[in-house]
């Protein structure tokens, strides 16, 4: 803003490099499964970032680069030595064993502290300097699309005080149990009588560790008074001796009551054949109950005239695919038992639809001796689940949720009511109004400990003190409650080869699962009430030591379009993903039962009676009318948004933004262009900030918004950005190139220093080329017209591939992917997601290089094709795609194929680009000998061999007149 007084910055670590494969092994560490309670495992969201990844982007936020300060570092090899300093912190710091390594954390403050101190150094003459360059206070940090809270958590685990806001109240409760409640309550010893009846003394209490043991005694308490009310829906299963006749195996437990741990079901429709119309057949998927070796079980149907009957049978089945089939054939249909009547899913559809789909007990799951234990389904145990009746369903439409097929069909599922048994809906309901009990009988026993003078001295005597730490309990029991709805509905299916019920939410989305898991709420499985607090009691000790003494944390509810932002906050944040997931629609899932159990505690965040759909900032047509009109409405709003940003971000320091939105193409009048990175780089600097860096991380999971198995994200660009200044110059197309060919190449070099890997290294450094780009206030052609972005960014890669190689610098943008693809992967398979950086950083696209007929993608992987997979009747004059790639790859075909003279006919066709396809030859051999892969660089020698002979020939066929080959 004009007239406003400079603020003195330096470059920061973000800006300039970092370790890229470290941070990026660290987050995929941290998503994998089975690594132990975690944060996340609070709650349930999707596309939630690594604690990793965003601790590190923080960090390399915050922190001085040492080109920034020569005053401390004169020399480029005495920045090497700094910086390499502050990549073995970062190398530390992301490792999952270090989240709460507490002198590891005040090491990585102190430099963060350190960095501002000379800072506030740097700006001690500026007027507002009280108040903006405080030494001893580092500003407050804000996430204005705080989501899952990854990013603020970690934010407050360095030592800031933490703002979190979102839309979504699901997300707001979430943030709110992540840095809030840990923070306004660390130290505290708990409450609860049991713990009373020790010395308090006796034992540590330190962060969280008292709220955890309060979370786990009323949780107890829940599910003992859930015992007492609904326990006889939940009945455990004698071993008789008629179960033995046909089951040796069950001898060991002969007259024993078993726990059970689930009941599988099977859907069911009427028969479609006119015979069996009254006969409601089963709709199965797989009739295998597990698959574990040694430990085989299945499912045998027995048909009689009119009727059938399950029988569980243990080893493996005489025919393992068809057990595997069930009555399922192919994608497109099922069949009926009884007729073998084909029952199309349409037919299915309009079933459902009608209210005549029903549901038959495969089996029951009980507990063993370490073992599960298969038993055949009884009459009984189906009455006992119908005569359930619940005082309660949610009746909240799930139009947005359902991931349904092209068809749109929905199988009867309208409702979040629809997706559960009626013992499951009694469960929850039961389960939530006793959240509601116990938070009195939290508050009540507070005011006994107090009145016993355990806790008065520990804390504000204040009844609002008192009542908001029996809320803060009850929200972690909520999240238990919304833990046993993902596990326990009916989109709930069983894996035979863990043996166990899976959540609903393994994927974005509710699809259709035809034989389904019920588990026992009550009992201690996967899935039941006990286990579900128990792990959230985990995941709250985790959070002990996230944050230093006094940093608090605050969530609330507001639109970033519109909501009041802080001013002078350092901000890091994650916007939605365009349309990839439908935060609102998915979350509705699990807002309707914690509306049920927080309306009182959180009257104004449950004010509504679904999430917030129209204003949430994604592209998602239905709520807009068209794909276009829902496009406008995510760009506009994403402007608006960072427009306001530039007001309130601390100008000394950069913020960074996550981006990972699909990349994709469209055809213009000036030819094929990517849209996406380009968009919303375009909408970043519109907004007024200048770009100063965008690194890649891989972040994400493999899967989409709708189904796994597709070409998901598994990778994310963090920008840089920081405010443009009022009095930017405007420049010209040869002061911008002059520019990049003068600061690219030293860049490049800190980059290639940094250790970054060949298939991130186009993309992160794109960073300090737009950093040139978005320091103009424009740049103009000599025409007067103003340089676009998509035209930036190829101006940018060229000068970029001459600093790369000088052989590449020739070549089109596809084959300059490949190139970087194939140095990482050769022909392998690789990550769709990881691709997808590529895809940006040579602004081209998936469909870009599967119609140049190089690339393979399906199911979320990709590849390149091999010479010998390329059409045989590729024709270089009606391509009307030519990529050098192409060029150099049917020469290897063809020459491996049929010879020299085929060859050379070739490479005549080719005609006067054939040099480019030689220096690819050239380049491609170099890499597979640095690389000792000597099959694969045999072919590239071959043919770098052969060039002369070949050029020879196709002369000679050309009749000996002078051509450019």
């Amino acid at each position: 803003m004009n007239g406003d007084p400079v603020v003195k910055t330096v470059r920061k670590l973000i800006e300039v490099a970092l370790p890229l494969d470290d941070i990026n092994r660290a987050a995929a560490y941290e998503k994998m499964p089975g690594i132990g309670p975690h944060p996340r495992g609070l709650h349930q969201w999707w596309a939630r970032r690594p604690l990793a990844a965003a601790r590190a982007v923080l960090f390399a936020q915050l922190v001085d680069d040492p080109s920034s300060r020569p005053e401390l570092f004169p020399t480029k090899a005495e920045q090497d030595v700094e910086r390499e300093r502050l990549f073995g912190i970062l190398r530390e710091l992301v490792k999952w064993g270090n989240t709460t390594n507490e002198p590891l954390l005040e090491a990585a403050r102190e430099e963060i502290r350190e960095s501002w101190r000379r800072t506030c150094a740097d700006n001690a003459d500026h007027p507002r300097a009280t108040d903006l360059f405080d030494p001893d206070r580092l500003p407050a940090f804000h996430d204005p699309f705080a989501g899952g809270g990854a990013i603020p958590l970690e934010a407050q685990r360095l030592g800031l005080e933490a703002h979190a806001s979102d839309l979504n109240p699901v997300a707001v409760l979430i943030n709110k149990a992540m840095i809030e409640i840990p923070s306004k309550f660390a130290g505290r010893p708990p409450i609860n009588p049991e713990s009373r009846k020790t010395s308090l003394t006796a034992k540590d209490w330190k962060g969280t560790v008292g709220l955890a043991e309060d979370v786990r005694f009323y949780g107890q308490w829940v599910r003992d008074e859930a015992e007492r009310r609904i326990g006889h829906l939940y009945p455990k299963v004698r071993i008789t001796e008629e179960m033995m006749m046909e089951r040796p195996d069950l001898e060991r437990y002969a007259g024993l009551e078993l726990t059970v741990i689930a009941w599988l079901w099977a859907r069911t429709v009427r028969s479609p054949n006119p015979a069996f119309a009254d006969v409601e057949v089963p709709l199965v998927s797989n009739y295998m109950l597990s698959t574990k070796k040694g430990k085989e079980a299945w499912v045998k149907p027995l048909i009689g005239d009119k009727d059938y009957r399950f029988e569980v049978r243990v080893g493996s089945p005489p025919d393992v695919e068809v057990a595997r089939k069930g009555t399922k054939i192919g994608r497109g249909n099922f069949r009926c038992l009884l007729s073998g009547s084909p029952m199309p899913y349409s037919y299915i559809d309009d079933e459902a639809n009608a209210g005549r789909m029903g549901a038959r007990l495969l089996a029951i799951v009980a507990s063993g001796d370490r073992q599960r234990l298969y038993l055949s389904p009884d009459s009984e145990s189906e009455i006992v689940a119908h005569s359930a009746r619940p005082s309660w369903k949610p009746d909240l439409p799930s139009r947005g949720t359902w991931a349904s097929n092209a068809q749109g069909r929905r199988y009867g599922f309208h409702t979040f009511g629809d997706y559960f048994t009626l013992r499951q809906l009694t469960a929850l309901t039961t389960l939530t109004d006793l959240v509601s009990e116990a938070r009195e009988k939290a508050y009540r026993d507070t005011i006994s400990a107090e009145r016993a003078g355990g806790v008065a001295r520990r804390l504000q005597e204040s009844d609002s003190d008192t009542a908001a730490y029996a809320d803060a309990l009850s929200v972690y029991l909520a999240f238990a409650v919304d833990r046993c709805a993902d596990f326990g509905n009916t989109g709930a299916s069983w894996l035979a080869g863990n043996e166990k019920v899976m959540h609903l939410f393994s994927k974005q989305g509710i699809g259709m699962t035809w034989d389904f898991g019920e588990t026992a709420m009550l009992e201690t499985t996967v899935g039941g009430f006990s286990p579900a607090v128990n792990f959230i009691a985990e995941c709250v000790e985790r959070l002990s030591g996230t944050t230093p003494a006094s940093i608090g944390g605050e969530a609330r509810q507001q639109d970033a379009r519109t909501g009041h932002l802080l001013a002078d906050r350092i901000v890091s944040t994650d916007p939605p993903y365009y349309d990839n997931v439908g935060y609102a629609d998915l979350s509705d899932f699990f807002y309707v039962w914690l509306r049920r159990s927080m309306k009182r505690v959180f009257p104004d965040l449950f004010a509504t009676l679904a999430v917030p759909k129209m204003e949430e900032l994604v592209a998602t047509p239905y709520r807009h009318g068209s794909s276009e009109a829902a496009d406008s409405f995510f760009m506009e709003g994403m402007e608006g948004v960072l427009s306001r940003l530039v007001k309130g971000t601390h100008e000394a320091f950069p913020m960074t933004v996550y981006y990972a939105f699909r990349q994709s193409e469209a055809k213009l009048d000036i030819g094929i262009v990517s849209t996406g990175w380009a968009t919303f780089l375009d909408a970043v600097i519109r907004s007024g900030f200048q770009i100063t860096g965008t690194l890649p991380l891989r972040t994400e999971q493999a899967y989409r918004a709708v189904a796994a198995g597709a070409n998901a994200l598994a990778s994310s660009i963090v920008l840089a950005c920081r405010r443009r200044p009022a009095d930017a110059l405007m420049a010209t197309w040869r002061e911008f190139r002059d520019a990049l060919e003068r600061e690219l190449p030293p860049a490049l070099t800190d980059l290639q220093n940094a250790g970054i890997a060949p298939v991130d290294l186009a993309q992160a450094a794109i960073g300090p080329g737009m950093a040139i780009f978005t320091r103009y206030a424009g740049v103009l052609y000599s025409t007067g017209t103003r340089m676009t972005v998509a035209e930036a960014l190829a101006v940018i890669n060229e000068v970029l591939d001459g600093a790369l190689a000088e052989q590449e610098g020739e070549f089109d943008s596809e084959t300059r992917w490949a190139l970087a693809w194939f140095t990482e992967h050769h022909f392998d398979e690789g990550d769709f997601g990881v691709a997808e950086t590529l895809f940006t950083a040579k602004n081209t696209s998936v469909e870009g290089l599967v119609e140049a007929g190089i690339l393979r993608a399906h199911r979320g992987r990709v590849r390149l094709l091999r010479p010998e997979e390329l059409a045989e009747d590729w024709d270089p004059a009606t391509d009307r795609r030519l990529t050098v790639w192409e060029m150099a790859h049917h020469l290897v075909r063809m020459l491996d194929a049929e010879g020299e003279m085929a060859a050379s006919r070739l490479l005549r066709k080719i005609g006067g680009q054939a040099e480019t396809a030689r220096s690819l030859a050239h380049l491609l051999y170099a890499v597979c000998d640095r690389q000792k892969r000597p099959a694969e660089a045999r072919p590239y020698n071959a043919l770098v061999r052969s060039w002369p002979e070949l050029a020879r020939l196709a002369r000679e066929e050309q009749g000996g007149r002078r051509t450019l080959l």
